[in-house]
């Protein structure tokens, strides 16, 4: 049996990988953005005093990249505070993070590094070895060249070497492009070039990537929908994704592929669909959500046995105006991945609806009448995705768990696990419902099967050694998944 100090170090870690996995410090339906920073900067500060190592393990966990960008930044700004095993470890981990985590991101942390003056050598050799392994340095200078040209500085790259290629003409062409582009007239490479000619050559900028082509469409003053459409083959599916309403707006035509597409991300999507489309686009828009839920699902699916789900479509819901329907979003995700799971499926959402795919936000949240329901199915699992307001009645829920646990199934025959996708900033966690049930934080339904292993720890009984066990177990399967995905590019 763990002891007490362990027990509170356990919930501890958890406490804080819960938040990196929900939290992105921006405004949610119950808490403000300011909140989420306090409450997060805390929650950061605390672990990586108190348990480091542990800290820094927690980059191999589901958590979102907004976290794992703030990991990897506090652990640079206090290398001194590590020994020597814990920065040749630590290290690892930064790259095997940073390989995974999207350009835009690490530019940004980058710069976020300049301006802290974290220039130890350490540093400097993380962002060396990531501009090095990029795969199309031009493109980078062009899409992201204020973030190229600061890491390219801070970390003292001489010109030559700016691409990552160690020198020759071409790294010397793109140390011109970045640092003193009017000292050529031409440029060898097609996407450099293009990007001067764009300056006064409309034709030009179809050659450019999406963000960038933008820039200069409006210079030219070339109208939205002619744009969009000319420039739609050069989209990447999230650019197609996120430029939907303007193109509806503007009565562009850009077609989405939504084969291949991520589940969470699908289900964003169908989210802000009008009511009105996604009946008419039924057949289209499930079969994409059921293949990419058994994508997610691979050999687990059908394994699962009875499963019932009380699924959160209330009010809150909404979500905020930095994160649209999001928590909704995931509860949709998580309905055709555990529909994709299950031998047997019973989904029961909080409005009482039977049609998931019209989902939207709407009603209180009567958690507890749904729990009611989904016990009488007699699942083998039961898994409830709801940021945990229960207000009709309020604790229902709880109490309908606690009886539950104590009186009917003492012995455990049903697995109850409460995945919330909401961080609560006022008391540095994601709520429960109650202390019988697990609690996870869950942020993309893609992570689902990895927390409800997870959850297990945060029923408080057991310790930091198994919880530690467990995460030295995911930091190897990170690792081993990094050298195998870089062998095979090479």
């Amino acid at each position: 049996m763990a002891s007490s100090a362990e027990l509170v170090a356990a919930e501890d870690v958890l406490l804080f990988v819960n938040a990196a996995i929900t939290s992105t410090g921006q405004r949610e339906f119950r808490s403000d953005e300011p909140e989420q920073h306090l409450s997060l900067d805390f929650l950061h500060a605390y672990v990586r005093i108190n348990y480091r190592p542990l800290y820094a393990a927690s980059l191999a966990l589901d958590i979102n990249d907004h976290n794992a960008a703030l990991i990897v930044r506090r652990l640079l700004e206090t290398a001194g505070e590590a020994t020597e095993q814990e920065r040749r470890a630590e290290g690892r981990l930064i790259a095997a993070r940073l390989a995974r985590l999207p350009a835009p991101r690490v530019y940004r942390l980058f710069r976020a590094l300049r301006s802290a003056k974290v220039n130890n050598r350490r540093t400097r050799a993380i962002m060396r070895d990531w501009l090095a392994a990029r795969p199309d340095p031009a493109l980078d200078a062009v899409k992201y060249r204020a973030g190229l040209k600061c890491a390219a500085r801070h970390a003292h790259l001489p010109p030559g070497e700016r691409s990552g290629d160690g020198g020759g003409d071409s790294g010397g062409e793109l140390g011109d492009f970045l640092f003193a582009p009017g000292r050529r007239k031409h440029f060898t490479t097609p996407l450099l070039d293009a990007w001067r000619r764009a300056h006064y050559e409309q034709g030009a900028l179809y050659e450019l990537p999406f963000t960038v082509a933008e820039g200069f469409a409006a210079t030219h003053g070339i109208g939205r929908r002619a744009f969009l459409e000319r420039i739609a083959p050069r989209m990447t599916r999230l650019e197609r994704l996120r430029v939907q309403e303007s193109a509806r707006t503007h009565r562009a035509e850009v077609a989405i592929d939504l084969a291949g597409m991520p589940l969470t991300r699908l289900a964003s999507y169908v989210l802000g669909l009008p009511l009105d489309d996604r009946a008419a686009r039924r057949a289209e828009l499930t079969g994409a959500l059921r293949a990419a839920a058994m994508r997610t699902a691979g050999a687990q699916a059908g394994t699962w046995g009875r499963v019932a789900a009380v699924l959160d479509d209330s009010f809150s819901t909404t979500g905020s105006r930095q994160k649209p329907r999001r928590p909704l979003a995931t509860a949709l995700a998580c309905h055709f991945l555990l529909e994709a799971l299950a031998g047997s499926y019973l989904p029961l959402w909080t409005s009482g609806r039977q049609d998931a795919l019209l989902a939207h936000p709407y009603g209180p949240t009567p958690l507890g009448m749904r729990l009611l329901d989904a016990l009488e199915y007699a699942p083998e699992r039961l898994v409830i995705v709801s940021d945990g307001w229960d207000n009709a009645p309020p604790g229902l829920a709880g109490e309908v768990l606690r009886v539950w646990r104590a009186r009917l199934d003492p012995e455990r025959r049903t697995s109850l696990v409460h995945l919330n996708p909401v961080y609560d900033a006022e008391d540095f966690a994601v709520r429960r419902l109650s202390p019988s049930v697990p609690t996870a934080g869950v942020r993309n339904a893609e992570d689902l099967p990895a927390l409800v292993q997870l959850a297990r720890f945060a029923e408080g009984r057991t310790g930091l050694a198994e919880l530690r066990a467990h995460m030295d177990d995911r930091v190897r399967q990170f690792l081993g998944e990094e050298t195998d995905g870089e062998r095979g590019a090479v």
